[in-house]
């Protein structure tokens, strides 16, 4: 039986993610879910979103299956002091929500996230299959700044060469063991020469080990147009931080839904997996929430945990129900409900 630490989150998150625990139950697949406090109500009891022994428990683990938190823009950093040093011997850290500390204590290195369209799913664009990765250990997005008196704020955007390594050789792994082709670097290198200049060096030396896979580097902003007017020329996109939150997000709109997004944030110490969307706070508790987001990132977690038939079986359990346009939720377009989707995907693996 596999460990798993459960952390439902904000808003519709608790509804989904008790949508995708009950299809990953049903495709016979035995995990001891660890329930962690986290979370709006958890910082209003404890005076943060995220304690320690919740972040020590989910290293424990190894693995974490996450709902969406809420993040606004007065809360206060998270500053675990549940061990003597960061991850990986580093110094201890802060952070700015409960996803990036999860992440970084996990000694978290790398984000997946697959965008397609669905048959049976209208979408503003069709032909998007693409896989972005995400370098989600450093760039501006984790939050190095500070005030300059009244007027001025500064954010740092810091790109090492070895954590540029890292993801972009995982990028290439990624390609060459799930049969895609090619591997293009996202940057604004034209600009910022020196930090997306690192990123797209090392990009280019890690290149010329993978000759069968196909390299080619795009700037951020054309890569967006692309998404757009021929999103077939994209296949697998490296990146950095904060580039790969945008376009993913880009990119599951422009498939049909973020709903349909899946992410996999993968660490050294402990790997999650979450769905790409928020905490949609508009429709918490209505019972209309698309819980695919969800389901799909319980199929990347349990590929990690070498569970492939499941993952396969759910998988093609989603596509089928999505095809049915009864089963659509009012994001798709359609009047269904969370349980419906629900049991659609349940119903269609009992038919395999």
């Amino acid at each position: 039986m596999h460990k798993v630490a459960l952390l439902p989150g904000d808003g519709i998150g608790p509804e989904i993610t008790a949508a995708a625990i009950r299809v990953i139950e049903a495709a016979g697949v035995a995990i001891n879910w660890i329930e962690l406090e986290a979370g709006q109500e958890t910082r209003k009891q404890r005076g943060t979103p995220l304690p320690d022994e919740s972040i020590k428990t989910y290293i424990e683990c190894g693995v974490g299956f996450k709902g969406p938190f809420a993040v606004e823009m007065e809360d206060a950093m998270i500053a675990p002091r549940w061990r003597k040093e960061g991850p990986g011997g580093g110094p201890l850290r802060s952070y700015n929500s409960v996803s990036n500390a999860l992440k970084m204590e996990g000694g978290g290195y790398a984000a997946v996230r697959r965008a397609r369209n669905f048959d049976g799913v209208p979408a503003p664009i069709q032909g998007i299959d693409v896989v972005i990765i995400r370098e989600i250990s450093e760039d501006i997005y984790i939050a190095h700044e500070y005030t300059s008196g009244d007027d001025t704020a500064v954010a740092l955007k810091v790109i090492t060469r070895k954590a540029s390594d890292k993801v972009c050789r995982f990028a290439f792994e990624f390609a060459r063991t799930h049969g895609r082709k090619k591997v293009t670097v996202v940057n604004k290198a034209n600009v910022l020469k020196q930090t997306d200049g690192m990123f797209v060096r090392t990009a280019r030396a890690v290149a010329r080990e993978y000759p069968q896979i196909e390299f080619e580097e795009r700037f951020v902003d054309a890569s967006c147009a692309l998404v757009v007017s021929k999103p077939g020329l994209l296949d697998v996109a490296v990146m950095p931080n904060q580039y790969g939150d945008i376009m993913s997000d880009l990119c599951s709109a422009a498939a049909g839904s973020l709903g349909l997004g899946a992410s996999a944030n993968y660490g050294t110490e402990a790997s999650i997996f979450e769905p790409v969307h928020g905490t949609a706070p508009d429709i918490a508790g209505m019972g209309i929430a698309n819980p695919v987001s969800q389901i799909l990132g319980g199929v990347l977690m349990l590929r990690h945990l070498n569970e492939l038939k499941a993952a396969d079986a759910i998988e093609q359990a989603v596509k089928d129900a999505l095809r049915v346009p009864d089963n659509h939720t009012p994001d798709l377009g359609g009047n269904g409900t969370t349980a419906k989707l629900t049991r659609a995907i349940i119903d269609r693996m009992a038919r395999a």
